[in-house]
């Protein structure tokens, strides 16, 4: 066997496993991050088919084992940049209109930074933690949503339990908001990290909601601690 074939895998595709070559004035661990973002298959596949990032793999496998994307939904997408979730969510509910028959579903995209425009999505700069936020979203929807998601998570201080609190406090933040905006029987989609504090989290939902799941879907990195609540039927 010659050196060229050892490079070559069972499917007849060379491995092609990107090293930094060049790394001044980075850290070890900055170029840790950029070797596995090269050597990603998600990261690769979302440049493939036009995703904004990786992430949008994770809504799209929760939504292929949960189905709260229909057709004709009313979606909000909290903490939206830099989109995925809400390229993901455009096509599903039909934002687009490109699946004839179906109903027209719509879709608000929220986010402190301006994100830039999505196909099929009304975007809004705004805290949603602000005065009156769930009142605006409700007067852009023309009513309450079907689906509240979010994907947030607050900024890392590098200390490990010090962040699964913020982000668990986030993510209550969020479901307080989507008790607001949601219609009966709607769902709630969010981000938290394994940590030890979600029971809370977690009993609140389920005051909430008749269906309550965490799950990791295959696209979450096995090294990330992050996990998915997905809570559907809503009762107000």
């Amino acid at each position: 066997m010659t050196n060229k074939a050892k490079n070559v895998s069972s499917r007849g595709q060379r491995d092609l496993t990107v090293r930094l070559k060049k790394a001044r004035g980075k850290t070890v661990a900055q170029v840790r991050w950029l070797e596995r973002q090269l050597n990603d298959p998600y990261v690769k596949r979302a440049k493939l088919e036009g995703y904004r990032g990786r992430a949008a793999f994770k809504i799209l496998e929760l939504d292929d084992k949960y189905r709260f994307l229909i057709p004709g939904a009313r979606v909000v997408d909290l903490g939206c940049a830099p989109g995925g979730w809400s390229q993901v969510a455009a096509k599903r509910i039909n934002a687009l209109g490109e699946k004839q028959g179906k109903v027209r579903g719509r879709i608000l995209g929220i986010d402190l930074q301006k994100v830039e425009p999505i196909s099929g999505v009304e975007l809004y700069q705004l805290d949603f933690l602000e005065d009156n936020a769930e009142e605006k979203v409700k007067e852009w929807l023309d009513g309450k949503a079907d689906v509240v998601m979010s994907d947030m998570a607050a900024a890392s201080t590098g200390h490990k339990q010090t962040d699964h609190l913020r982000i668990i406090a986030l993510c209550e933040a969020a479901a307080y908001f989507a008790f607001d905006v949601l219609e009966e029987g709607g769902a709630f989609i969010a981000k938290v990290l394994a940590g030890g504090a979600e029971g809370e989290l977690q009993k609140l939902l389920k005051q909430q909601f008749t269906k309550v799941a965490h799950l990791k879907p295959p696209s979450s990195r096995a090294d990330s601690s992050e996990k998915f609540v997905v809570a559907m039927g809503y009762r107000s």
